[in-house]
């Protein structure tokens, strides 16, 4: 069956649950998404989201890490929380026969997480660590330099796990604010799938729901790219050049027009082998192995951006073909034949994009935050096959501030 969504009121809130039945294995799987709590609200110290994450995935102060840990995995019950860039999101899965105390549990974290001073060490140890090691990940060094050019001056210009220097400066006291403030009902949605009865179900989730606070609707804030383009060269010891690429795409998650950025820049470069990009730099010239393009258009921004690895000795000339080729799509369009395999493409995988329950119930959360009425990715694929080659055109053509491209690179 598609996903439905019904609502849980307690507390003067009315809490919208997603959900879909899925009988084919005893297994139920739910999630607890509070909105505008990711990355995008670490606007006093950069990281601070998914550090609250990693804490709350220490266990109970009961409890210990070791010990809840312990009592999850004897009964097959898994709980994880983690971050995006506008979403906390806490998430539950069990046996059919072990839902029940599986809610137990996560009460019982939600209630009494544990937040310890040595918890809050114990995450600052790990992800320090982590950070110091992702310094020879170049992709990762290239992505978030980028980032800081295209938002600069904004939290979104700050990289989501955080620095060395502001990881080490969370206290405790910093997580405390972070989670009272954020895991409220207020901005809760809830997604919940799998073999179990919806009416039953429901009633054991208002109990844990009941235990939050009700806090206050917040709307997520939208941020600006910078308009103007810059470059950011950064020399490391390295055998090849990573370059990362992104520009301001004027269009917003509401925009009537998404479906044609989404057939646009599929034939620009999201579309892997085929795509421009890709045929201009790796097949024509050799000059990398992949390149890759995509438009992300979200509630708290929208840009375009690409990536690829060339060699040392052919950067110059890799960045060139990269301009060169979006200006000439942005001049001249698309061929007949290039929307055709798109279409054909994007029509025919369909299947594959609903295949699994999660993915399903995915789709349905995101028509939601949206603000769309259910059934909204139909209507998109409806219109993508009736989509004309002239008013796919003329669209593309609007779009000229995706020339305005920013550089990140590292080299050398």
């Amino acid at each position: 069956m598609a996903a439905t969504i019904e609502y849980i009121e307690t507390n003067g809130v009315k809490v919208p649950v997603i959900f879909e039945s899925d009988t084919r294995l005893p297994l139920v799987t739910m999630q607890f998404t509070f909105t505008n709590s990711g990355s995008i609200a670490d606007v006093s110290k950069a990281g601070l989201a998914k550090f609250s994450a990693k804490v709350m995935n220490e266990g109970t102060k009961e409890l210990g890490s070791s010990a809840f840990a312990e009592s999850l995995e004897s009964r097959a019950i898994h709980i994880h929380t983690s971050t995006g860039t506008e979403t906390f999101v806490m998430e539950v899965g069990s046996l059919k026969e072990e839902f029940s105390n599986a809610l137990v549990k996560f009460d019982s974290l939600l209630k009494d997480p544990n937040l310890t001073k040595d918890a809050v060490e114990q995450v600052k140890t790990m992800t320090i660590g982590s950070l110091s090691r992702k310094e020879n990940d170049f992709d990762y060094v290239a992505s978030h330099e980028l980032k800081s050019l295209l938002f600069k001056g904004s939290v979104l210009g700050n990289p989501s796990n955080g620095t060395p220097e502001s990881v080490n400066s969370i206290e405790l006291q910093d997580v405390k604010g972070f989670i009272d403030s954020h895991l409220n009902i207020s901005n809760l949605i809830v997604v919940l799938g799998g073999d179990i009865d919806l009416k039953d179900a429901k009633k054991q989730i208002k109990k844990v729901i009941e235990s939050l606070p009700k806090g206050e609707v917040s709307t997520v804030k939208h941020y600006e790219v910078n308009k103007k383009p810059a470059q950011s060269i950064l020399k490391k010891e390295t055998q090849q050049a990573y370059i990362y690429f992104g520009s301001p795409y004027d269009m917003d998650d509401t925009d009537e027009e998404n479906y044609k950025a989404k057939v646009a820049t599929f034939i620009l470069g999201a579309g892997g082998f085929g795509s421009r990009l890709m045929e201009e730099i790796r097949v024509k010239r050799g000059l990398a192995y992949s390149a890759y393009a995509r438009v992300s258009i979200t509630k708290s921004s929208n840009y375009f951006t690409g990536y690829l690895q060339t060699k040392l000795e052919s950067l110059d000339e890799a960045q060139k073909t990269v301009n060169e080729v979006i200006a000439e799509f942005v001049k001249n369009g698309v061929t007949k034949d290039e929307l055709a395999q798109t279409k054909k493409f994007l029509l025919g995988s369909e299947p594959l994009r609903v295949e699994t329950m999660s993915q399903r119930l995915n789709r349905t959360f995101m028509e939601y935050y949206k603000g769309y009425e259910l059934g909204h990715s139909e209507k998109e694929l409806k219109k993508i096959e009736n989509l004309k080659l002239k008013d796919l055109n003329t669209f593309i053509k609007k779009h000229t501030e995706i020339n305005d491209l920013s550089y990140a690179i590292v080299t050398k």
